[in-house]
């Protein structure tokens, strides 16, 4: 009798491990199908659409360490007529030459974009006539407007008082940040110039910036990812 109770008792708690065990995975399942992917939105014209691979990546991983947000640190990698655009919240575009869209391109985004969706755009240094032509072709009536140092986006999570960290030199002009709005007053497309702040998330041995210029670049991409999603 006293056997049977002890036999009972070991395959009662194998059988409560292997429980725990199969919750504990599909916990880690279930925070991974909560996870979100960035999309890297693919361009025509001759930009360098691919640039700084390990970018996203890196700003997927900061923002898991740093935040509640889960954040595929694998990109996607999308042009505007995929099947799968519906599926992202957030495109990222950058290049240092011309981007360019078709006229099915550029209704096909704005849709996009005016049925919840977001695109930030990092100008790798090279980008901003095409791009700014390429709004238009997708917003023939709305403007890029640039953002006050008040705007929500510079301290949703991490505060910017001064707006964009300089990263790059460029043309050692003051970094800036464009938007465009809808009816809603709702910000859909957010450009920064003369800043190129994925460049500061890339590997640190690929554009040498100081730890101190990455961590920032990191910090305001994770405010532009955040406001993207919540908004």
């Amino acid at each position: 009798m006293k056997r049977s109770c002890y036999k009972l008792m070991i395959l009662g708690l194998l059988i409560n491990s292997l429980i725990a065990l199969r919750n504990q995975e599909l916990l880690a399942q279930d925070r991974e199908s909560s996870a979100w992917t960035i999309a890297r939105l693919k361009y025509s014209g001759g930009g360098d659409w691919y640039n700084d691979p390990s970018a996203i990546p890196n700003l997927a991983r900061f923002m898991n360490a740093n935040t509640n947000v889960r954040v595929q640190e694998e990109e996607a990698k999308i042009s505007v007529m995929d099947d799968r655009l519906f599926s992202f919240p957030v495109l990222f575009l950058t290049g240092h030459g011309r981007v360019s869209f078709t006229d099915r391109e550029a209704e096909r985004l704005r849709l996009y974009l005016e049925s919840g969706g977001f695109l930030y755009v990092d100008d790798d240094y090279g980008l901003d006539g095409s791009f700014r032509l390429a709004m238009k072709q997708v917003f023939p009536d709305r403007d890029l407007v640039e953002l006050p140092f008040s705007h929500g986006i510079y301290s949703i999570h991490f505060r910017f008082t001064d707006g964009l960290p300089k990263i790059h030199e460029h043309d050692d002009k003051p970094p800036r940040g464009f938007g465009i709005l809808d009816d809603n007053d709702r910000l859909i497309v957010y450009y920064t110039y003369e800043t190129n702040l994925s460049d500061g998330w890339a590997d640190p041995n690929v554009h040498g910036d100081p730890e101190e210029k990455r961590q920032q670049a990191l910090k305001m991409g994770t405010n532009i990812m955040i406001w993207a999603i919540l908004h």
